[in-house]
């Protein structure tokens, strides 16, 4: 119901009450009642702001829209309905809103630069960079401007002006958290780990929104590197998710080599998986109330504190193993081997943001996948499309009720001959127990498997498999096929 059903539509319970009869010496006439006045374009867009920054979106694009009925001149009315178009995803509308915004205010160079955001959304880099350009050259010192023409470099891998970009960014706004956390990722993807590092602290600053853990505001100092751990009980914790935990935990042993007595919080899935690691004094799980310790260190700064390069990586630390006797029992369950056994992972986390990416549908590696291999689901969770893709495929074994911890995992990993994965955390583990592992990544894949390459710093046992354009699943998968033929014969 738009504002004007609000005002004209009249209710039952707003019913004026019947007038009385009139006596026989009839009384005047009564008053007719006034019609509401038209609302002006300024209480329109008063109301519309109103709206917007209480996020009733909806009713502020209605209101705005409104308020453009009765004076479309006004550049402002046009911009600021396609920023509430632009954030409730109807991007088409938002680009058309620009338009009207910038045809009315030829130099608007928010409009300009939100527009070419939104042009970036819809896969339209070149326009984007030229609605940003423009952006910037009316106003040089907005550093969303910049930032947003990173942002689309970076999906055009033009790194070296997308870091740029960022550079200036935070040039305009030294206090720019998003521009210096994506800056750092860039540099790291691009293998700068010197600057890299630091900047990537400035993740703290949107700790919430990267779903990486609450700041700990501990009384205690934080460990960066610089004070002597010598008989001192340094506090590690998990930040992110279970393959950053599996991935950074190699650092343990380095600060316990400087003299620490290492305490690690992992989550409680990793407990069972990591209560052997080298250099830890103590593991304990999420929620656990810590021990007195002097300092402490998220596991992701290590690398900084370490002064970590691509030639420095640590390997990974000793004690993430499977269990002997696992790895036996599930020799028994697989029984005698008489075809190349392939375990397969071929989605992550769904609530991740990167999902959508990096995740693929198990009918697009089916497709491709020799058919005389024996594929093992390795993954705990399946999706309904996926459920169905496994119930067809006679040769695709799962093992419910074993998958329910990473030990068991973990030794079924160890029983392949292969571990074909995405970016999950299952690749890690794989990697990390020095299993042979061929990683399967998006196009544009997560920092840490850089910008190119097959090979990994962080895993040396480990393939990498590269998209080559944006969500092309089926070549990557007939690259792997191939290369599975050739290391494994079947006749």
């Amino acid at each position: 119901m738009s504002i004007f059903d609000k005002l004209f539509n009249r209710k039952a319970n707003d019913t004026p009450a019947p007038a009385p009869t009139a006596p026989a010496t009839a009384s005047p006439a009564p008053k007719r009642q006034a019609a509401p006045a038209r609302k002006s374009f300024e209480d329109l867009f008063t109301e519309a702001a109103a709206a917007a920054k209480a996020h009733d979106l909806e009713d502020a694009i209605q209101l705005y829209g409104q308020a453009i009925e009765i004076d479309p001149s006004r550049s402002e009315a046009h911009y600021k309905r396609a920023n509430c178009l632009k954030d409730v995803g109807q991007l088409e509308e938002a680009v058309s809103g620009y338009d009207a915004a910038i045809e009315r205010k030829p130099d608007y160079a928010y409009a300009y630069c939100n527009r070419g955001s939104v042009l970036h959304s819809l896969g339209r880099p070149e326009e984007a960079l030229e609605s940003l350009d423009r952006a910037i050259a009316l106003e040089p010192k907005d550093a969303f401007a910049h930032y947003n023409r990173a942002l689309v470099l970076q999906d055009l891998y033009r790194w070296p002006e997308a870091i740029a970009a960022y550079t200036q960014a935070i040039t305009c706004n030294p206090e720019f958290p998003d521009a210096h956390f994506n800056r750092s990722l860039a540099l790291l993807y691009s293998g700068d780990f010197a600057n890299g590092w630091l900047g990537f602290e400035w993740r703290w600053k949107n700790a919430a929104r990267l779903a990486i853990g609450d700041v700990r505001d501990y009384a205690q100092p934080l460990w960066l590197g610089a004070e002597p751990l010598a008989g001192k009980t340094l506090f590690l914790y998990f930040e992110g998710g279970l393959g950053d935990t599996i991935q950074f935990s190699r650092y343990a042993p380095l600060c316990a080599a400087q003299g620490a007595t290492v305490i690690l919080e992992v989550q409680k899935p990793l407990v069972g998986l990591l209560g052997k690691l080298e250099g830890v004094t103590r593991i304990i799980a999420k929620g656990s109330p810590p021990p007195r310790f002097d300092y402490h260190c998220p596991l992701m700064s290590l690398p900084l504190a370490f002064k970590t390069t691509l030639d420095t990586i640590p390997a990974p630390a000793k004690g993430v193993q499977a269990d002997p006797a696992k790895i036996a029992q599930w020799r028994g369950v697989l029984g005698e081997r008489r075809r190349p056994r392939i375990g397969l992972v071929w989605s992550g986390n769904i609530n991740n943001p990167l999902d959508p990416h990096r995740s693929a549908r198990l009918a697009e590696w089916v497709e491709h996948l020799p058919e005389e291999f024996a594929y093992y689901r390795l993954q705990k969770d399946v999706r309904e499309e996926d459920a169905v893709t496994l119930e067809s495929s006679s040769n695709i074994f799962s093992f419910d009720d074993e998958l329910l911890d990473f030990p068991n995992t973990a030794a079924l990993c160890q029983c392949m001959d292969v571990v074909l994965s995405v970016d999950t955390s299952i690749a890690h583990l794989s990697g990390a127990l020095g299993q042979r592992t061929w990683l399967l990544v998006p196009y544009t894949p997560d920092w840490r498997w850089l910008r190119e390459g097959d090979t990994s710093p962080w895993y040396p046992g480990m393939k990498l498999y590269r998209q080559k354009s944006a969500g092309d699943w089926a070549e990557l998968c007939s690259r792997v096929a191939a290369d599975l033929r050739r290391e494994f014969p079947t006749t």
